[in-house]
């Protein structure tokens, strides 16, 4: 459990820096995403869900 807290720390970390840092890019960004197909934006967080298992499993296996 502690190891999932971890993870989602880190994910706020990576997020916060990028709106922290570049505040013009991340809304570049979003603007980019919200002009995409709805398809293709699930695609693209599936793929990052599968990635992300991967590299836990590839890791932690």
């Amino acid at each position: 459990m502690s190891d999932l807290v971890v993870g989602l720390g880190l994910v706020l970390v990576i997020e916060g820096l990028l709106w922290a840092l570049v505040p013009d890019l991340a809304n570049r960004m979003l603007e980019a995403v919200a002009s995409l197909p709805q398809s293709t934006v699930k695609t693209a967080g599936w793929c990052s869900v599968l990635g992300g298992l991967a590299l836990v499993w590839l890791i932690r296996g």
